[in-house]
């Protein structure tokens, strides 16, 4: 065997050309785009799942432990709630955490149909959606649902991910999930594209087959498209325009792996009973203040899933989020303000986060100066320079009405400089892009919103 044989080509022959074709395509040969909210509406019946509020002792095979106080199913799979003590060099502060040490798969299915990429999608119900049913990828499971810990129904069309002979690999990268809820939580975001039939997703209505220019026009809609899909959405290797930028890409390395060396954090989980400032009654784990989030209880009926009832714990916050995205064009190159942000759930000590990622009731106490920066930026944009603007919420499965209304907002040198304030930097999306291709760089905020600059490049136009 030669050596000419046995190389292969660094990178995959035309896969970002591929990708801006289909982000160009309005429709596709599936769904037409403005169908899709009466489908979803449509799934939301045929599932007929009920989500209700309980209280603690009305879990079913989960329990707080009698020595520590940490929430856990009986099983040991899926997830456990339990204490974090998180101590900076300027502060420290103790709350609930989620654990979920398994890599799940959130995997979306491609596939070309009259030479255009089409990806396929479910209209999935997760018990945290304000509206139960959104658009998720092909594929979204822990191990423990695929493994069947739940003693439920198979994953749809796992095996396209686990059998690496029958597909070609787009993109694999291991991502972090939110850093102030989950410890150390990564998920397998994958696109991969099989050439062979799929026959099931033509019968299946729960699936179906869109081009990345119809996600990107369902992504400038409220609640449709959920954070898995986002998520991966944002690690497909786009052809972004550019080749320049204020930071070259060594300079913008340096100065994250700067912010990453600079912040010293302590993170160590305790027991839930011990947390400080946090109670528990019969329906909630909850500061006495009433900040943040609560730890609250679910049950679900009815819902076709892989199991049809269960009930489960869920965080949900005090209020709506704000997540937000400063751009500017210099010389010509469109660039976003992103800022490396510190939370305590995250495997490595920072993230690249949007401009601005909050929610706002957590701040109306405290004067202007002492409120997070630019946040008033982005609460009080003129509408005239907000390019992009919807509400998304966050994983469903673990959280309840977490809504952030996402958004990315033309600013000026008066009020974001080209020389930001420690902590922040302007890069381009292009940047932002490579970046996501590697593991615990980009937070999942900051990929939403890459996810619509991947699919919808006219946003900066």
């Amino acid at each position: 065997m030669t050596t000419q044989e046995v190389l292969r080509p660094r990178a995959g022959a035309g896969f970002a050309e591929r990708l801006a074709r289909s982000a160009a395509a309005a429709e596709g040969v599936g769904m037409p785009t403005s169908d899709v909210p009466d489908w979803l509406a449509a799934r939301k019946r045929a599932h007929r799942a009920r989500v209700l509020r309980i209280p603690f002792a009305e879990l079913d095979g989960w329990s707080f432990a009698a020595d520590t106080g940490d929430l856990r199913h009986r099983s040991g799979r899926f997830f456990s709630v339990e204490g974090l003590h998180v101590v900076r060099s300027d502060t420290e502060w103790q709350q609930p955490i989620i654990m979920q040490p398994e890599i799940g798969i959130l995997g979306i299915l491609a596939k070309e149909f009259d030479g255009v990429l089409h990806f396929l999608m479910q209209a999935k119900m997760e018990p945290g959606n304000p509206n139960l049913v959104q658009l998720s990828p092909t594929v979204q499971a822990t191990r423990s649902n695929y493994t069947k810990a739940h003693g439920g129904a198979a994953v749809k069309y796992l095996e396209y991910f686990l059998q690496r002979d029958r597909v070609r690999v787009l993109t694999d990268v291991l991502q972090s999930e939110h850093g102030a809820w989950f410890y150390h939580k990564r998920n397998r975001n994958m696109i991969v594209e099989v050439d062979e039939a799929v026959p099931v997703a033509d019968a299946d209505a729960d699936f179906q087959w869109f081009t990345l220019g119809q996600l990107g026009e369902l992504l400038h809609q409220d609640n449709v498209v959920n954070m898995d899909a986002r998520t991966v959405l944002a690690s497909a290797p786009m052809a972004h325009a550019g080749r320049t930028a204020l930071s070259s890409d060594t300079d913008l390395l340096s100065w994250f792996t700067e912010e990453r060396a600079r912040h010293d954090v302590l993170a160590r989980r305790t027991p839930l009973n011990q947390v400080a400032e946090w109670f528990r009654d019969g329906r909630s784990i909850h500061r006495a203040d009433g900040r943040f989030f609560r730890v609250v209880a679910v049950a679900v009926e009815g819902a076709d899933r892989e199991v049809s009832s269960w009930t489960q714990p869920l965080f949900e916050p005090v209020g709506p989020g704000v997540v937000g995205f400063a751009y500017r064009v210099f010389d010509g190159v469109p660039h976003i303000l992103v800022h490396a942000r510190v939370e305590g759930g995250f495997l490595d000590t920072a993230e690249i986060g949007p401009t601005v990622q909050g929610v706002p009731a957590n701040y109306v106490h405290l004067p202007a100066a002492h409120r997070p920066p630019l946040l008033d930026l982005m609460l009080d944009a003129d509408p005239a320079r907000v390019r992009y603007s919807a509400v998304h919420s966050e994983e469903g499965g673990r959280f309840l009405n977490a809504e952030s209304r996402y958004l990315i907002v033309e600013t000026d040198e008066s009020t974001t400089p080209t020389e930001p304030p420690p902590g922040y930097h302007w890069i381009t999306p292009g940047q932002l892009n490579w970046l996501a291709g590697h593991s615990r760089y980009v937070n999942v905020q900051a990929r939403t919103l890459l996810a619509v600059l991947n699919t919808r490049t006219r946003v900066l136009a």
